[in-house]
């Protein structure tokens, strides 16, 4: 059982980082998830500049250990997508061009505010 665990915190995992990446688009529709998205969005970036441990990191830790697996010697993205999805060499390119889908998505949230409010006027 604790393997199907495992396998749910990495689900759990992989649909966090879209969240973080695209939830920003669903904002455009939903505007309420705008504010999960900027936590996801400040956890992101601290993750990225201070060394901190995702809690689904330590979950799936845990889990792996009830299971008899290997525990993670690096984080998730590292073991999971840095070197897997695109050389470890190209990551700060990603990063940047990850970081500017977030901002052009925040970009289009404010653009449709600000076009909503425009038409309410009318």
């Amino acid at each position: 059982m604790a393997r199907v665990f495992v396998e749910a915190v990495v689900v759990l995992h992989f649909a966090f980082l879209a969240f973080i990446v695209l939830g920003g688009f669903l904002a455009w529709r939903w505007r309420g998830v705008i504010y999960a998205h900027l936590v996801a969005g400040v956890w992101a970036i601290l993750s990225l500049t201070i060394d901190l441990t995702c809690p689904l990191t330590v979950w799936e830790n845990h889990f792996r250990g009830l299971a008899g697996m290997p525990l993670l010697e690096t984080g998730f993205i590292d073991h999971y997508i840095d070197g897997v999805w695109y050389p470890e060499s190209a990551s700060m390119l990603v990063q940047l061009v990850l970081g500017s889908i977030v901002l052009l998505s925040w970009a289009g949230f404010y653009a449709g505010g600000r076009a909503a409010r425009r038409l309410s006027r009318c």
